[in-house]
């Protein structure tokens, strides 16, 4: 799980090539500290299909705005700099997480 900061954002996820998962959190983000488990476990299956990377929106406030992070958690897929799935708030359960990552290998 790669830690992203305001400045690798663009070149580790929207300029890379392939697949990137990024996992938007925030410092007092009670639902987001308990689907951090279970990203990790899906990075350690699906670690060679997908980067899977993750940014603290409290130290990224306008980067994660820009994105288009309004609520958290939100875990989001981007395929060469754009991005192409997304579970947000209610709807980022480590069900629906891992659905979307299976969709996307």
């Amino acid at each position: 799980m790669l830690e992203l900061t305001k400045e690798t954002f663009e070149e580790e996820v929207l300029k890379a090539e392939g697949k990137v998962l990024v996992d938007f959190y925030g410092d007092g983000c009670v639902p987001c500290q308990a689907l951090m488990p279970h990203v990790h476990e899906l990075a350690e299956q699906y670690g060679d299909k997908i980067k899977f990377t993750a940014l603290n929106t409290t130290k990224a406030r306008r980067l994660a705005i820009a994105q288009k992070v309004l609520g958290l958690p939100v875990i989001a897929i981007y395929e060469n700099g754009a991005q192409i799935a997304a579970c947000v708030k209610e709807e980022a359960t480590p069900e629906a997480v891992k659905a979307m990552v299976e969709a996307n290998i």
